[in-house]
């Protein structure tokens, strides 16, 4: 297989604009269609998968994640030991022979996502809520493992 490089040729004595180029003839005929993608490879949408922002904080751990259109019903988390899992599904709409799409981004399907926390989380402390599309999940620490502040010359509590 011959692998093709595009060069930029700064000695070319033509002016811009004159001369053939495949790879503007390629590019100009993957973009026919008015809303195609560029340098479009399949039909096959993309599967879904919601991105989450993870935060530590002094007290635990704050997810969040844009789930829009996943229904309680079709959401589900699960905290085994120090695995986090969070999956679901988003159903497509339904769509009759009769329409004609000029576009069809958005993808539907399962997903799930896990995350592996640190030692130190405690399982009785958990909060889950998914309001107007935004799931948020808080993950207590155990008091041990929180920070604690340690004052200057200060006397350890005598034994008794």
């Amino acid at each position: 297989m011959t692998t093709m490089t595009r060069k930029e040729n700064h000695n070319n004595t033509r002016s811009a604009g004159t001369y053939w180029d495949p790879f503007r003839l390629v590019e100009s005929m993957l973009n026919l269609a008015p809303y195609a993608p560029r340098y479009a490879t399949a039909e096959v949408a993309p599967a879904y998968l919601p991105q989450f922002d993870v935060k530590e904080t002094k007290d635990g751990y704050e997810f969040s994640a844009d789930l829009p259109g996943v229904k309680e019903e079709d959401l589900e988390i699960s905290l085994t030991g120090n695995q986090l899992v969070i999956s679901g599904k988003r159903t497509a709409t339904e769509t009759k022979d009769s329409e004609r799409y000029h576009l069809a981004e958005r993808s539907f399907g399962r997903f799930t996502r896990t995350f592996t926390l640190p030692d130190g989380i405690s399982g009785e402390q958990v909060t889950a809520q998914l309001k107007d599309g935004v799931l948020s999940l808080n993950i207590g620490k155990r008091p041990e493992v929180q920070p604690r502040r340690i004052k200057l010359n200060e006397k350890p509590a005598a034994s008794a």
